[in-house]
This record gives C-alpha cells, structure tokens and sequence, in this order.
C-alpha cells in the first residue's frame, strides 16, 4: 500500500512539474516570439517598413511604384540610422513594402513588415493587435465640403451659433438626409458612426477606400461631406481634379494625436524606435521636415514636439 502511495505521489509530482515546463515554455515562446523584431533584424540583414498602398499625403504615399514619400517615409528612415547602430550592420538595407489600409496592423502581427510608416491614431482595440511609438503628430477629425454647399451645412460644421436641437454645437436637423463619407477602417468612421447613433439622425455614411476617391465623390456631388485626418484632407484636396472646388474646415471635431504602429511585446524595438524620435524632435533638421510637409513650425507646434520627446 504504501508502494502505491510512493508511486502515485511520485506521479503527481512528475504531473506538476512537467505541466509547470511546458507553461513555462509556453511563456518563453510567446515573449521570445514578441522580443524577436531585432534579432530578425539583424539575421536578415534588412529592416522592412510598411507604407499605406493608397494615397495618404503628405504622410505617406508613393510618387513612383516602390518608391514611397512623405513626413512619416523621412521619419521611418531617420529610425533606420539608429536600428543600424543597434544592430551594429552599417550597410543594413532597408525594404518598403506596401499595405492595404485595412491589413496594416495584421501585416506587424503576422511579422511580415517591422514598423508601419504611416500615421495611425492610437486607439484601445488598435492596442490589441499592435504597439505605439511616441507621438508624431498632433490629428484630429475634420471635414472637406464642396465649394458650393449650401451655406447652411457650411455653418452647422463650422460650428457657428445656431437654434434648434444640437450637434456637438450646431443644429441636427440640417444633417439629416446628407451622404457623408469617410475612408473604410479609420478612426473616423467609428467616431462618425457614434456621433450618427448618439443623436439618432438619418444620414447615409459611405464608406471609401481612400481619401482621393472620397475628394472626387464630392466633386460628383454623391457625397456632401468627407471626414477624415485635417492634413490628409488637405493634400487630398489639392491634388484633386479641381482643387478649387473643395475646402477643409479649420474646425477639429477631435485630437487624435498619432504614432507608428510596432509590433507588440517588444520593448527593445519600441527603444530604437522612440530614442531615434526623441532625439530627431530637437533638431533644426526636424523642423524643417515638419515645415515641408505641414507649414510654418510656431510654438504649438514646438510645444507638442518638446512634450512627445523622451529624456535620455
């Protein structure tokens, strides 16, 4: 009997702890699977950055085929200066691989591109899929409108007083039956959506693949109103087939500052990341890559900037 006490005591304890090593290297899978971004790095011998396949001006977008431009593009290859020195390749290449908007995230899950060059709004469920850097840039939701739209629906978005029931400052009734568009899988269609239910108004949101097809379907007059990114809006505007005809409200309906998308669960990559930020925010080099995409750099702007910035 006591044989079998032995050899059953004996079997639990082989139970425990062969259970206890196989979480244990669960866990060591799992962390070591979200910790590999530089040791991939290093093996392969390049980096890889993904860029938006479509048109995300003056972030990110692509004059010629594989050959993407922009604020974030100058960003990410500063960051590729200090994920040389980290990995000690001076010659490290780097590969630009373009995403579809709505498998941005997914592609830095699956480790198929290493840092999203690309301005993403940080939001709770993005964080489920995909870590942040330090912010890059101070967004926000506001709208385009045609030139010619009626005065009224000018007011309302602007924001001017009004009588009647409110809006987030303007009357409802004037939104009801306009077709608003937004581009599929950003943060504005969720806030238009929300904003649609909460005051229970009956206008049609059409959805669209980007920002340039959204511009046009104003010009087609199939759309009243596209809300999206302020600066985004404000490229996809100027290089539209009549740039005349369309105008983006200084009026922001939300501060969304954004970031680059990494992957999650490495804190040694976010590093590289967020050092090489911090330390390009300071310099005239920076500035004058801000004044070339967005305008003159005044305090606001600088203020932003110094507070983004990490100490060394």
């Amino acid at each position: 009997m006591f044989k079998t006490q032995n050899t059953l005591c004996r079997y639990q304890l082989l139970t425990w702890l062969t259970t206890g090593a196989l979480l244990a290297l669960s866990f060591l899978d799992a962390t070591s699977a979200g910790a590999a971004t530089l040791d991939r790095i290093r093996q392969a011998g390049k980096v890889t950055f993904g860029f938006y396949d479509a048109d995300a001006r003056p972030f990110s977008f692509a004059e010629e085929p594989g050959k993407p431009t922009g604020y974030t593009i100058s960003l990410c290859e500063k960051i590729a200066e200090e994920i040389r020195a980290e990995v000690g390749i001076s010659e490290l290449a780097v590969e630009w691989i373009p995403v579809a908007i709505e498998d941005r995230y997914t592609a830095i899950e699956q480790g198929k591109i290493d840092l999203l060059c690309g301005a993403s709004a940080v939001t709770l469920e993005r964080r489920k899929q995909v870590s942040f850097s330090i912010p890059i840039f101070s967004g926000g939701i506001t709208v385009m409108l045609r030139t010619d739209s009626a005065r009224a629906l000018h007011d309302v978005l602007a924001g001017r007083p009004a009588s009647g029931p409110i809006w987030r400052g303007f009357p409802a009734q004037l939104l009801v039956g306009k077709t608003f568009s937004v581009v599929a899988g950003t943060t504005a269609e969720t806030w238009l959506a929300d904003r649609l239910h909460d005051f229970q108004l009956a206008a049609t949101v059409a959805p669209v693949e980007d920002y340039n097809v959204g511009a046009q379907r104003l010009l087609e007059r199939t759309s009243d109103a596209l809300f999206g990114e302020h600066s985004v809006l404000v490229e996809a505007a100027a290089h539209s087939s009549a740039p005349g005809d369309l105008f983006v409200l200084e009026r922001m309906f939300t501060s969304e500052p954004d970031a680059l998308a990494v992957p999650r669960n490495d804190d040694d990559f976010r590093l590289v990341v967020d050092r090489s930020l911090s330390r390009y925010f300071g310099t005239d080099e920076f500035r004058d890559l801000y004044a070339k995409w967005f305008g003159r750099v005044d305090e606001t702007v600088l203020s932003f900037f110094r507070k983004s910035a990490l100490p060394e």
